[in-house]
C-alpha cells in the first residue's frame, strides 16, 4: 500500500472510530470523511460499503488487544498479565465506547475469526491466572470476556465521575475474579458462540 494510502486508511480508521462511539449504527461516511479530512469517493475507494468500514474499525481493535494480550502470555506474573490485559481492554474502551456495535461480529468472517482467536487468546490468560491461584479456580474465559467492557459501562452510570473512574470498577471486578473469600457462583458460566 502506498504511503498516502496507508495514512488515509488510518485517518479513516481514526475517524470512523470516534463517530461510531458517537452516533452507533447512525454515523454517516460524509461525517467520517469530514472528520477524516478525505473526500467520500475516498472512503469507499477503501471501504466499499460502512459495513466493510465498520468490520475494519471492529477488526483494528480486536487485532491491537489481541496483539497487546499475546505479548502478556509469557509474563512472569499471570493475575497481573490478565489485570494489565483487562486495564487496556478498558482503557481503550472507555477513549471510543463501541459496545453498542457489539453485533458487528456478523459483519464478515475476517471479523469472526478475530474475535475467536482473541476469545481464544482470553481464555489462555484465564486459564494461566487460574493455574497460577490468582483468580478464583471457577473464573473461565467466557466470565472474562463478557466482563471486559463493565467498567466503562458502570462508570458511564455516574453522574460526575472523572474519565478515570473507570478504574475504579475494574479494581473492583479484578477482586471479585481473586480467590480469597469467594464463595461458590450459584450458576455455571454461559457458553460462547
Amino acid at each position: 500500500m502506498r504511503a498516502d494510502a496507508a495514512r488515509n486508511r488510518a485517518l479513516l480508521l481514526t475517524a470512523a472510530e470516534e463517530a461510531f462511539a458517537e452516533h452507533g449504527m447512525d454515523a454517516s461516511v460524509a461525517d467520517i470523511a469530514a472528520r477524516a479530512g478525505i473526500g467520500k469517493g475516498t472512503v469507499f475507494r477503501h471501504f466499499p460499503t460502512k459495513d466493510d468500514l465498520l468490520a475494519a474499525v471492529m477488526l483494528d481493535r480486536i487485532d491491537a488487544l489481541t496483539t497487546a494480550g499475546t505479548k502478556l502470555l509469557d509474563a512472569a506474573d499471570p493475575g497481573a498479565a490478565l489485570l494489565e490485559f483487562l486495564t487496556l481492554a478498558a482503557d481503550r474502551q472507555q477513549k471510543n465506547d463501541l459496545t453498542v456495535l457489539q453485533e458487528a461480529h456478523a459483519v464478515n468472517e475476517r471479523l469472526t475469526e478475530a474475535r475467536t482467536a482473541m476469545f481464544t487468546l482470553i481464555d489462555t490468560l484465564v486459564t494461566r491466572a487460574r493455574d497460577a491461584g490468582a483468580i478464583r479456580a471457577d473464573i473461565t474465559g467466557t466470565d472474562v470476556v463478557l466482563l471486559m467492557c463493565a467498567p466503562g459501562h458502570v462508570a458511564g452510570f455516574a453522574p460526575h465521575g472523572g474519565p478515570d473512574l473507570w478504574r475504579r470498577y475494574l479494581a473492583i471486578i479484578f477482586d471479585g475474579l481473586r480467590p480469597a473469600g469467594a464463595t461458590p457462583l450459584p450458576i455455571p458460566p454461559p457458553r460462547m458462540g
